[in-house]
């Protein structure tokens, strides 16, 4: 008994679309959205937070998002100034 051999397939089509670039980039936006829904998960409960003249409670994710884009602002802030100071040292002669 001979048994039929499967006919080649041509895969030119395949290979000329492959995009290996693009399914990593999806792979790892996946991975990057499981990740947030985990944290946001996990930094649920309130907390208190105390400031000089009051009290409040907030969810741990909340703060810690604050914290991040606080430090976020305050980063771009600071880099702006620290180019700003190169742009006037670098305007005046030396004398």
């Amino acid at each position: 008994m001979r048994i039929p051999r499967l006919r080649r397939r041509d895969t030119t089509e395949l290979r000329e679309h492959w995009q290996p670039v693009l399914y990593a980039r999806l792979i790892a936006l996946l991975l990057l959205v499981a990740y947030a829904i985990a944290f946001v998960l996990e930094n649920r409960t309130s907390v208190q937070v105390h400031f000089v003249f009051a009290t409040a409670n907030v969810s741990l994710v909340w703060l810690i998002l604050l914290a991040l884009g606080v430090g976020l602002l305050g980063g771009i802030l600071l880099a702006q100034l620290e180019r700003r100071r190169r742009r006037r040292s670098q305007q005046r002669p030396e004398e």
